[in-house]
């Protein structure tokens, strides 16, 4: 961490005006959908249904062999094609489960209801387990692997802030289902055995706020608490810094709290009342290279380019295609892939030149890095193929937040020097 540390955030323009007040557009695929058959970096599934079985929604279709448990179910009904290799938002070919949609679209039960208020907070723990809820901000960790043990937990974080540019998916799902986003609120509070749970809401959100104040009002315990319009403030480490005023090293729990993404909350709400997995998405496709920047909401399993074109197709024929927010996402060859469980973004920009000069040594990046890294050290050290150096530098700290690049007045792609750094030294580490 830097000796001296800037103000480890910046503000962004939001671009948020394309989509938040638009209607959202309800999607379904025109043939097939591809279930990717991972959950984080785990492929290793057992498959429950053969080539040529019907399926409905929420027909259980595989479960995770080793690692954490993460079962997945069908987004659709329709008949199980087998398994098809495809490209996938982490930038390489992937196992997907194909399935080719009917006519009836008709559910089954994945799971039976549960009160959560006479259930006890293990069953809870299991409900989610079952249901197959992972975060959905990005990360796509199982959550109820933050709240089987709680020891130690004061309190729960509800990350409402989406802090990226353009992405409008989180206050959209709220805005329409805050019923739902406090009923998830309090699973977590219950999980969590906790009596306080502070819901991170950007200032730039009044709306947002009111409308979840006016629904928390005979709620205990819950509160709304209003964050600045920075970035990354969605970040859990600068939100605990924001909220609690305080670091931690590893994980959010040394600082005694868990943090959720809010529509994770929404997802939990729905496995309990109504015994539902994760079957649609909504989705902000968004940037000025797409002609009609939207919400859509669609089911699991969607592919990108069908999504492109109910947003009314690209501006030009060369655009940036980002899996994810323009920050942090992962710029994509082509629209080939699908919307998965942790998919909240597509971004599409214009195509822009490599326009990077030589680094001037300003230290814009070192200011701004929310971690407290010295970024341009990391990047001497690639340079200089020290993967001693790039480890001391805390190379493996870095969360690709893209801050660094985006403040570099010589327009040097410094996240993915850093990005080169990082596997250098994972790299050392597996030998």
């Amino acid at each position: 961490m830097s000796l001296f540390l800037g103000e480890m955030h910046h503000h962004i323009p939001g671009r948020k005006g394309l989509t938040e007040k638009k209607d959202i557009i309800s999607l379904m695929p025109e043939k097939e959908v591809y279930i990717p058959l991972a959950a984080g970096a785990n492929t290793d599934f057992e498959i429950f249904v053969s080539e040529g079985d019907k399926v409905q929604i929420g027909t259980k279709l595989a479960q995770t062999k080793s690692g954490f448990f993460v079962p997945l179910y069908s987004s659709v009904s329709g008949t199980y094609m087998g398994i098809k290799k495809r490209m996938s938002a982490m930038l390489k070919p992937m196992d997907h489960m194909v399935i080719a949609l009917d006519e009836t679209q008709t559910k089954t039960q994945a799971l039976m209801p549960l009160d959560y208020h006479t259930a006890t907070r293990e069953e809870c723990v299991e409900q989610i387990k079952q249901a197959g809820i992972v975060g959905l901000g990005g990360a796509g960790f199982p959550t109820y692997v933050k709240y089987q043990k709680p020891d130690g937990i004061d309190c729960i974080i509800i990350n409402a802030v989406e802090c990226e540019p353009y992405i409008t998916a989180d206050y959209k799902i709220i805005m329409k289902d805050v019923s739902h986003f406090v009923m998830g609120c309090e699973i977590f509070k219950k999980m969590a055995d906790v009596s306080k749970v502070y819901i991170a809401i950007k200032k730039t959100h009044p709306d947002l706020i009111q409308v979840v104040q006016d629904a928390l009002h005979d709620k205990q315990g819950m509160e709304v608490y209003p964050v600045p319009d920075v970035y990354p403030m969605g970040w859990e480490r600068v939100l605990v810094r924001e909220i609690l005023h305080t670091e931690y090293d590893r994980l959010p729990s040394e600082a005694h709290t868990i943090i959720s993404n809010a529509t994770t909350a929404i997802a939990a709400a729905y496995a309990f009342e109504k015994g539902e997995p994760i079957a649609r998405k909504i989705v902000t496709v968004s940037g000025e290279g797409v002609k009609n920047p939207s919400n859509v909401e669609c089911p699991v399993g969607t592919p990108v380019q069908e999504v492109i074109k109910a947003c009314g197709g690209y501006t030009s024929e060369s655009v940036r295609l980002i899996a994810g927010g323009p920050m942090m996402g992962r710029t994509i060859v082509n629209d080939q892939f699908v919307i998965d469980r942790a998919t909240n973004a597509i971004t599409v920009l214009p195509h822009a030149a490599d326009d990077a000069i030589a680094c001037l040594r300003c230290g814009r990046c070192s200011d701004h890095c929310p971690a407290g890294l010295q970024p341009v050290r990391i990047a001497m050290a690639v340079n200089a193929g020290d993967a001693k150096e790039m480890e001391k530098r805390g190379a493996l700290q870095c969360i690709e937040c893209g801050l660094c690049t985006y403040v570099c007045p010589s327009h040097i792609d410094v996240t993915e020097n850093v990005r080169k750094a990082k596997r250098t030294v994972m790299l050392k580490k597996k030998k």
